[in-house]
């Protein structure tokens, strides 16, 4: 009787533990299969969400460190030959290399800054007043409602939400740029950009994926009254970049 209780015993143990495999197993092929099918969805909204954040920090981050700071004089460097006419026009490396530099490191610190929570120390505070604080203290930019996976206006805003958190993949790159054309009648107009490219990780409760950010923002504009010179920025006809180090 004990030895019909026993096998009995373990035939029930044995086919619980198959059923237990087997639910775990199909459980994890569903969320593959529905992680596959979601996700493009999900991360099509994350990274707009990522990049309008982020570009929020950039622009306040330039405003600050080098828009606010600086003169055109600061910037260029203009050469005028003995009839008054522009000989020349070049960047001031240094001051260049000095704002650049403390832009980049903002940018840097204010985005790992977010990726802690540590929101106490974010530089840019002012451009980051519309976002939640709590959310921002664990490190969430934004909420996706799930119920754009359906692609249906009506159901967009049903479900549960799924938060969107960033990581700082690698360094910011950032370099500056010039154009320059004619304007009206024997003039120049100069526009100065600062470009930045930032990796960064979008960071989902189901998944992760790493995307490239290219910024380019306008730091300087001036009108210089002659023709465009021969020289202007290493070339006549190509625009000059400087790369600035990162730290």
């Amino acid at each position: 009787m004990k030895k019909i209780k026993l096998k009995k015993k373990m035939k029930f143990t044995t086919t619980f533990l198959i059923i237990t495999i087997s639910v775990l197993i199909c459980s994890f092929l569903l969320l593959q299969y529905i992680s596959k099918k979601v996700s493009p969805s999900f991360f099509k909204y994350a990274e707009i969400e990522t990049k309008k954040f982020s570009n929020i920090i950039i622009n306040d981050a330039i405003a600050s460190t080098i828009t606010d700071k600086t003169t055109s004089g600061e910037i260029f460097e203009i050469v005028n030959d003995e009839n008054g006419e522009i000989k020349t026009i070049d960047f001031n490396t240094a001051n260049i290399n000095k704002y650049l530099t403390e832009a980049t490191k903002s940018i840097q610190e204010d985005l790992k800054n977010i990726e802690k929570g540590n929101i106490q120390k974010v530089k840019s505070k002012g451009s980051i007043k519309n976002y939640s604080e709590a959310d921002l203290k664990k490190g969430i930019i934004s909420y996706i409602n799930s119920g754009i996976v359906f692609k249906n206006p009506i159901l967009a805003n049903l479900g549960p939400k799924v938060p969107v958190k960033i990581s700082l993949a690698g360094d910011v790159i950032s370099f500056i740029s010039a154009e320059v054309d004619d304007y009206g009648i024997n003039n120049s107009l100069i526009k100065v950009f600062v470009n930045l490219k930032i990796t960064e990780t979008i960071i989902l409760p189901f998944k992760w994926k790493d995307i490239e950010l290219e910024a380019k923002v306008p730091v300087a504009i001036k009108l210089v009254n002659g023709k465009i010179p021969n020289y202007y920025f290493g070339s006549s006809k190509e625009t000059r970049t400087i790369t600035v180090p990162n730290s």
